[in-house]
């Protein structure tokens, strides 16, 4: 399934000039990257750029009048294998399926080379991965995206300056994929008919920017002010066809358009849908004053006020306050001594609050969907799209309170620069608060519709950031740099305003109908793992017997035997269930960090990049667990056979009883990632062409060593279905590592 020597391509052209009243910069780009997974034909990516900037003063020797514009276009075009949850994964179901099951036969079925399984004789839903990948990934995603600004700046008295900007983005996308007939597996099959499907989708969003800034001086203070004002509007539409059998000749990847199928009814397959892209739109002022004395007291304040559609009527306004100042220790007179070994020292404090409007528009309201809604009354048989009688229904509950997140940073810093500006150090303590986080609400199924966005509590975070760098030079060639940073924080949840203090994770995730493994909950980090704690395995007859002699310590198993999973009794109430589960970790780090080198001698540079994290947990999933007959990870090779052998992994069973969620799921997350290793040498000076100012080969590895405990395919895991939870494995598309050649040459 993977491929070795996936091609990557880059490439770049930038222009740059200018005259004493215009300047401009134009570049052009395309990039290709062929996919690991499949080779190109089942995972490829390519992007082709655009960009040119100018600015012009229409009087020439004057700043009375600038104007100038900013615009991009940007092409991609891919196509690539399903990955990230634990249905239609593709790399999820390689981990899944017998090693000894075959790739091909010569079984025939629908004119496919690929194996089937329905008929085998250890396991019928045993699916053929590759067979999938190659069989059922025929897509394609174009997307195009033009983004552009055009502003003037009137400057009509010395020092102030009217600016207006306007601002557009026109996106464009289109899909296209094609699903032929094919058998692999009693459960993976599709052998009604052949179908392709189309959409595409068109957006535009404006804005426009007006401010108004004036500096000035009086004596040895500065000030400075600002007011202006922001709209923004965004519209879009979007339109999907679907069409079942294709006809004979038409039937492959090459002719799958909707125009090609036969199908008349959605009976058959057709479909067909169209719909606004929700409008929205927001209006923003703001103000800011800056007061500064010789560069050594200074003072901002800042206010905006934002409002949106996305809220109802007497919610949609949120006002955003903050102010910062600072101190430059050094230019002070007490400090005069130490300028010989101290150059810059800065103390920062700021406090401000910032809004937050993302989630989909109208959450306010409970629309109307009139989708499968065909519904039979008395002897009117038929719920089929064409026989069914007609309805609809709330798609949602609705929520007029809903209103702006706001987040809250109080922050303390300190920039210093030591030795002549060779030792550089920052320095950050921060609190952040999250209030009235917009998450969605839990609801229960019963509900019969979608759960609304609710403001839903606070999120904590306090951490310490540190970066230090170190430049300098040794004799007249050798120059060199290094630097290192580090982050700590933490988070807590509190605030949630359910009865039971708790917004619940999703159910049916890491296999078929596993439960809720993650919540946010007062009191606890957000999005944490929430399951069993083990305590070993049951190794023999005796141990079990007595386990439980003072009925504080149940036992999960109905009919535990050695080699069994010892569940924790958390309450001490001679049962196991829900209430024994505790927090088991979270997928945030508490730790992130990094570090660069890099040094020059004469025409030579060399660098390296790296960067991890420690302190957060992974939650490894890359097996049906409710399935005996799926495949286990080599972890298995360490399982209970006999008294023991092993504490930790359980005996093989035909159930699932060993595998509900604990801590056996559980892996830590720390890593270490060399990410480039960058050489290069500069053959100008060797060249001696007066119009070659930089002609630079380099060789580039990236990705090129991690570090790690983590058993996974990559520690450096984000994915939750929730956008507040993280460290969920279940298969992803894995991270490559690229060796690249390249030149740099600067006319």
């Amino acid at each position: 399934m993977f491929k070795d020597n996936a091609k990557t391509q880059s490439y770049t052209l930038g222009v740059t000039g200018g005259s004493k009243t215009s300047t401009y910069a134009m570049s052009l780009g395309y990039m290709s990257q062929e996919g690991i997974v499949g080779g190109k034909d089942v995972s490829n990516y390519e992007r082709y750029n655009f960009r040119i900037n100018s600015e012009h003063k229409i009087f020439k020797d004057s700043d009375l009048l600038k104007v100038g514009e900013q615009v991009s276009f940007v092409y991609k075009l891919n196509n690539g294998v399903s990955v990230g949850n634990q249905y239609n994964n593709t790399l999820r179901g390689a981990f899944g399926t017998s090693p000894l099951s075959p790739i091909y036969s010569d079984n025939n079925i629908y004119d496919s080379p690929y194996n089937d399984t329905s008929n085998s004789d250890w396991y019928n839903g045993d699916g053929n991965p590759y067979g999938l990948m190659m069989t059922n990934t025929n897509n394609e995603n174009k997307n195009a995206v033009f983004s552009g600004n055009v502003y003037a700046e009137l400057q009509p008295v010395k020092n102030l300056k009217l600016r207006t900007v306007f601002g557009a983005v026109y996106g464009s996308s289109e899909y296209r994929s094609f699903t032929p007939m094919y058998q692999f597996s009693i459960y993976s099959y599709n052998n009604t008919r052949t179908s392709a499907s189309q959409n595409m989708s068109h957006s535009l969003g404006m804005t426009w920017t007006n401010t108004a800034t004036y500096d000035w001086k009086v004596k040895d203070h500065a000030f400075n002010a600002l007011i202006g004002m922001e709209v923004y509007q965004y519209s879009g539409t979007y339109l999907s066809a679907g069409t079942g059998t294709l006809r004979e000749g038409f039937d492959d990847w090459d002719h799958a358009y909707v125009a090609n199928g036969t199908a008349s009814s959605a009976d058959d397959g057709m479909s067909v849908d169209g719909y606004p892209q929700d409008e929205s739109r927001s209006v923003s002022y703001f103000g800011r004053f800056g007061w500064n004395w010789k560069e050594t007291y200074m003072i901002n304040a800042t206010l905006r006020a934002d409002g949106s559609s996305k809220f109802a009527r007497g919610k949609r306004y949120g006002v955003f306050p903050s102010v910062s100042a600072g101190w430059t220790i050094s230019n002070e007179k007490f400090m005069e001594d130490s300028q010989d070994w101290l150059d810059f020292l800065k103390l920062r404090v700021s406090w401000g609050q910032v809004g937050n409007q993302n989630i989909d528009n109208y959450q306010y309201t409970a629309p109307i969907t009139s989708s499968n809604t065909h519904y039979i009354f008395g002897t009117n048989y038929g719920a089929s799209a064409q026989s069914g009688f007609w309805g609809a229904y709330p798609s949602r509950l609705a929520n007029s309170d809903v209103t702006w997140e706001t987040s809250e940073q109080t922050n303390i810093g300190i920039d210093a620069r030591f030795l002549s500006s060779r030792l550089s150090l920052t320095a950050d303590f921060y609190i952040k608060t999250t209030k009235d986080w917009l998450v969605e609400a839990p609801i229960l199924a019963t509900a019969g519709t979608g759960a609304p966005y609710i403001n839903g509590g606070d999120v904590k975070n306090t951490g310490i950031e540190l970066a230090l760098t170190w430049n300098d030079q040794i004799g007249k060639d050798f120059n060199y740099n290094i630097g290192v940073n580090g982050a700590y924080n933490k988070n807590k949840v509190g605030n949630i305003p359910t009865e039971d203090g708790i917004i619940h994770g999703d159910v049916n995730m890491l296999y078929d109908n596993s439960p809720e493994f993650y919540r946010a909950e007062n009191g606890h980090a957000i999005g944490y793992f929430w399951g069993y704690q083990t305590a070993g395995i049951f190794q023999n007859k005796e141990q079990i017997a007595n386990w439980n002699a003072d009925g504080k310590h149940g036992i999960l198993q109905s009919d535990p035997q050695p080699g069994d999973v010892i569940y924790v009794d958390q309450n001490q109430d001679g049962i196991i269930d829900d209430n024994d589960k505790v927090d088991l970790g979270n997928g945030t780090p508490d730790f992130t960090y990094g570090f660069n080198l890099g040094f020059n001698y004469k025409n030579f540079d060399f660098s390296v990049v790296a960067y991890g994290a420690a302190g957060n947990q992974i939650v490894q999933s890359y097996r049906n667990h409710g399935n005996s007959k799926a495949n286990y990870t080599t972890a298995i090779l360490d399982r209970w056979t006999g008294e023991g052998t092993s504490n930790r992994i359980p005996r093989v069973t035909n159930t699932n009883i060993n595998w509900q969620f604990s801590d056996l799921y559980i892996q830590d997350g720390d890593y270490l990632r060399i990410s480039n290793i960058t050489l290069g040498y500069d053959f100008a000076k060797l060249i001696n062409i007066k119009a070659i100012s930089q002609a630079r080969l380099y060789f580039q590895v990236q990705n090129a060593f991690t570090f790690t405990k983590y058993d996974g395919m990559d520690p450096e895991i984000g994915y939750g279905t929730s956008d507040w939870v993280s460290g969920i494995d279940l298969g992803y598309y894995p991270r490559p590592r690229t060796f690249l050649v390249g030149v740099n040459l600067k006319f």
